[in-house]
């Protein structure tokens, strides 16, 4: 299964679709745009001196916009003028993965998302606004809780799903709609919470940041409690403009709940807008497993099984014959081997039910594995699994032995984090993230049709969103910083095979768990603590905490001072009290040495206790240096409404003196022209425009980035370009 990935590399805007205002319907385009000053004057000035323009909507909150309708034409001749700033291409997403009809065909790992919520609680009252591709908002579990929202990519207030006449169809909104909230054969997370929908990705998943945050702003308007944003790009940066506007909204009261990426297992993976300081950036987890495979003992061989959509659980305790079942009919007792071809599965399986056979395995006929489905009115009732082409070749020699039994064996996987998890920590501000863990592997949930499992961060958020609004039902009075102090403070740790904990950047506080925050004596406001970047010989860094004590007695706390280390010294309180509904702000500072310690990134965990419970902060500072990358994202592509004109950017992470941008031939590597040299470099986002006629033969280049740094060092990195 290819991860959901969402890739938003556009800052400012794109929105180009049929609109129903003007006779001319399929003439018409639709867009918005960000602008400088007051919206509402350029409003004001538009619809007077551009009356064939049709201002749609002012944005005014999280950024200064307005969505304009007009005919193409029309259009072109808006981007002289001064107030509207620059427009830039999009990159889309792809995925796919089997539908079935009902959540009882489901694997036998698969993961409800009602699973997470272990309260009394539902989410009743709570609006919770789906920032996505749409939603199918005619789904038997959905129907219920949808309540109203708006199409930005149409300019409309129809936010179904792309339909597959529409162009690439999507169906991710939905999917973690339904994690929220479903509310039917499946439940989600918070069943009763109010489902508020904004399709701010259009066909195939692609969108721009401006799109996004007017997404964001509509939802402000319409007083929603908490923000989902399952999506992302790669720029990991602190001040990309979705990063700022998701801060903006939490200023504003809003829980705005980030998937931190599927960019995993590297460090510095983490994308905007989950990179925001104030956000509540989510990764995935996987949960603990009990995986059946088979086994024979006297060879020591394994045979890896992936059970087929619809299949019962392979929970066989003991050795069975198996057979060729492509020859014999006595299947009694027995495990039947199919080679898989253009027979069904389902066939297979149930054909090998009637005669008797114990369980199904069915091998590719090409390399590699592959996951099946038997799901039909008529289930099959024994479990059925695919193998590989290897495995089942090797078994089918094993069979000319009449005695040759297999047993299924069990490997028990304990919760972790999955491998295509993004990691942090931030550039720039050096942030830890992900803040918190949450299921994201092989999630049930709803699409268009039916239900699907899918995995990603963007299957981890929604199971966040959907618990915010169960505290917001159970703790109404909680701002957003103590809900989301909650969530952190009382995360599980999770720990390697060895028991060591995982590093603060693979997942920050740790697993959330819905009950105990609800619940929380005390909270934490954010407890992650980055300490920053030291460059000094010496460097003291002081960060202050807010420790709350939610009951009405007073509570004593106290840290586990660290050893103290060689250029590493800490200064905690040791002990202190909290009284009852008050809280308090503890310094908590750190000293180093820089010349005694290695450069790079150092992390770890403070241990704060009460009576017998033990809260657990991650820290991270920079020595010197890091192995961050010190440039991404680069962009380059036609501007809009021009024919010889096209527009660049790109992310700087650390102080330059220049960026080079060199054409190589993808096939010989051989050099074949600079096509870039910027020598006015900031850190953040360097945009600029250059003349078609400047960029050389057309084609596919590799085209390598360097990054000269005025610590006299560089770095390049390679993408690819294509020159049209």
């Amino acid at each position: 299964m290819r991860f959901f990935r969402y890739i938003l590399t556009a800052i400012l805007i794109l929105a180009i679709s049929p609109s129903t205002t003007q006779a001319n319907e399929e003439d018409l385009q639709s867009i918005i745009i960000e602008v400088e000053g007051d919206p509402q004057e350029h409003r004001e000035y538009i619809e007077t001196y551009h009356p064939f323009i049709n201002v749609i909507a002012t944005y005014e909150k999280l950024f200064n916009g307005l969505a304009i309708q007009g005919a193409p034409e029309k259009l072109a001749k808006m981007e002289s003028l001064e107030f509207i700033k620059a427009i830039h291409s999009v990159q889309t997403y792809e995925t796919t993965s089997p539908l079935i009809t009902s959540p009882q065909a489901k694997l036998p790992n698969a993961v409800i998302p009602s699973e997470l919520n272990t309260t009394d609680y539902t989410g009743e009252g709570v609006k919770v606004a789906v920032i996505d591709t749409g939603i199918d908002y005619n789904h038997v579990d959905l129907a219920s809780n949808y309540v109203a929202g708006y199409d930005l990519v149409d300019l409309d207030d129809d936010p179904m799903e792309t339909l597959p006449e529409q162009g690439p169809s999507t169906l991710h909104g939905t999917h973690v709609s339904g994690i929220i909230a479903a509310n039917g054969e499946l439940k989600g997370v918070a069943p009763d919470a109010e489902i508020y929908a904004y399709r701010a990705l259009g066909p195939g998943g692609s969108g721009t940041s401006v799109q996004v945050i007017a997404a964001m702003e509509q939802a402000v308007e319409d007083d929603v409690d908490i923000m989902n944003l399952s999506l992302g790009n790669a720029v990991n940066g602190p001040d990309y403009p979705t990063s700022i506007a998701v801060n903006r909204a939490i200023e504003l009261g809003v829980s705005v709940v980030i998937a931190n990426g599927n960019n995993g297992p590297n460090k510095w993976t983490v994308g905007s807008p989950a990179t925001a300081s104030k956000a509540l950036s989510v990764g995935a987890s996987s949960p603990p497993a009990r995986i059946p495979y088979l086994y024979e003992t006297l060879m020591d061989k394994t045979i890896p099984l992936v059970p087929m959509i619809g299949s019962t659980n392979w929970d066989l305790e003991k050795s069975y014959p198996m057979v060729n079942a492509e020859k014999e009919t006595n299947l009694h007792g027995k495990i039947a081997l199919f080679i898989r071809n253009d027979i069904p599965f389902y066939e297979k399986a149930k054909k090998a039910e009637e005669n008797g056979a114990i369980a199904v395995a069915i091998y590719n006929n090409e390399d590699g594995i592959f996951q099946g489905m038997i799901q039909n009115e008529k289930p099959v009732t024994i479990p059925v699994a695919s193998i590989a082409k290897q495995d089942g070749e090797w078994l089918k020699e094993q069979l000319q032995s009449p005695t040759f039994q297999m047993e299924t064996a069990y490997k028990k996987t304990e919760s972790t984090i999955a491998d295509f998890s993004s990691r942090g920590p931030v550039t720039v501000n050096w942030d830890i993230k992900p803040d918190v863990l949450a299921p994201g592997t092989n999630i049930l949930s709803t699409v268009p049709g039916g239900y699907q499992e899918l995995q990603g961060t963007s299957m981890a958020a929604p199971h966040v969103a959907g618990a915010i609004a169960l505290i917001k039902e159970a703790q109404p009075d909680w701002t957003t910083e103590q809900i989301f102090g909650a969530l952190k403070t009382t995360a599980e740790r999770l720990k390697t095979e060895k028991g060591q904990p995982l590093e603060p950047i693979i997942q920050g506080m740790g697993k959330i768990q819905v009950d105990q925050a609800i619940n929380t004596e005390t909270l934490i406001n954010d407890p992650l603590l980055s300490f920053g970047k030291i460059d000094d010989y010496k460097g003291s860094k002081t960060i202050e905490v807010v420790i709350e004590n939610t009951t009405d007695q007073t509570q004593s706390y106290s840290f586990s001072i660290p050893s103290k280390k060689q250029g590493l010294t800490w200064k905690l309180p040791k002990t202190f009290q909290i009284k009852g509904n008050e809280s308090i702000t503890i310094p908590m500072e750190l000293n180093i040495i820089s010349s005694q310690i290695n450069e790079g990134i150092h992390q770890g965990w403070l241990a704060l206790h009460r009576d017998n419970e033990e809260f657990h902060l991650p820290y991270l500072f920079v020595n010197k240096t890091a192995d961050n990358p010190k440039a991404m994202g680069f962009e380059f592509s036609l501007k809009p409404f021009s024919d010889d004109t096209l527009t660049y950017r790109l992310y700087v992470t650390d102080p330059a003196t220049r960026v080079e941008v060199d054409l190589y031939d993808p096939d010989t590597l051989m050099f074949e022209r600079n096509l870039l040299e910027l020598n006015d470099i900031k850190v953040g986002m360097n945009e600029g425009e250059i003349k078609k006629s400047e960029l050389g033969s057309p084609g596919h280049y590799n085209a390598l980035i360097t990054v000269y740094l005025e610590n006299g060092q560089y770095e390049s990195y390679e993408t690819v370009l294509y020159i049209e």
